[in-house]
């Protein structure tokens, strides 16, 4: 019924967190398969999915393209795409089947509420700012995954070979009546948060979305991002 995608690039630290909350789905009889698309991981990211039995497409970086050909890949009538850095709240499987069930083919998608793996004050805020950006604007971002089927997923085109911004491009022709967002919370991880300091980093991810939607090209947005 569902196909699992995750797009890694030496993920493998990631990937540790990220894979065990899948087996609940797996046990629900919930996931048909675990498609990693990987754009040259040189860590154990490789070593890990293969021990995890999914199933490996490779090909050159750039996570617009490894979404796209991870979704090639896939035999589900579902498609659920997560970061490699994210692992999905408990029951989760039970909250997707039940869209699922309610959606068909419909032209629906769904994303989970967004949480850092950090208790901070500053965690929190941020936690708080995103679901009032998803509650107001029906904006999630890759890191809350996205759950549609494949029928919907192919009338749309599916995921543009963008350098960046390529789950606001997607979430943006879905369109915000045709957005659900989930209880059940995808757990991000909090390192790039920490790394670079909350403020700063949630100003500029800010800064650099408002500018794509004013029309920035993606290519030079992911030179500042990078």
């Amino acid at each position: 019924m569902l196909s699992v995608i995750i797009p890694t690039l030496n993920a493998a630290d990631g990937l540790v967190r990220a894979l065990p909350p899948l087996v609940e789905g797996v046990t629900a009889g919930l996931v048909r398969e675990l498609i990693v698309s990987d754009g040259g991981s040189t860590d154990d990211t490789l070593a890990i999915v293969e021990a995890a039995g999914a199933r490996v497409v490779t090909g050159a970086r750039g996570r617009g393209r490894q979404l796209a050909g991870g979704a090639a890949a896939a035999r589900g009538d579902w498609l659920l795409f997560l970061h490699a850095d994210t692992a999905l709240e408990e029951r989760w499987a039970d909250e997707a089947r039940a869209f699922m069930a309610a959606t068909g083919d419909g032209e629906r998608a769904a994303a989970f509420r967004f949480a850092l793996d950090d208790r901070s004050r500053p965690a929190r805020r941020a936690n708080f700012w995103v679901g009032v950006r998803c509650a107001t604007l029906k904006l999630p971002y890759g890191d809350q995954g996205l759950l549609i089927s494949r029928a919907f997923y192919d009338r749309l085109g599916g995921f543009a070979d963008l350098p960046l911004m390529e789950d606001v491009d997607l979430v943006r022709r879905i369109g915000p009546r045709r957005i659900v967002v989930l209880k059940s919370r995808a757990v991000t991880s909090a390192s790039k948060y920490v790394r670079d300091g909350y403020w700063r980093r949630t100003t500029r991810n800010m800064l650099l979305v408002s500018r794509y939607l004013l029309g920035a090209d993606p290519a030079d947005l992911a030179k500042r991002y990078s």
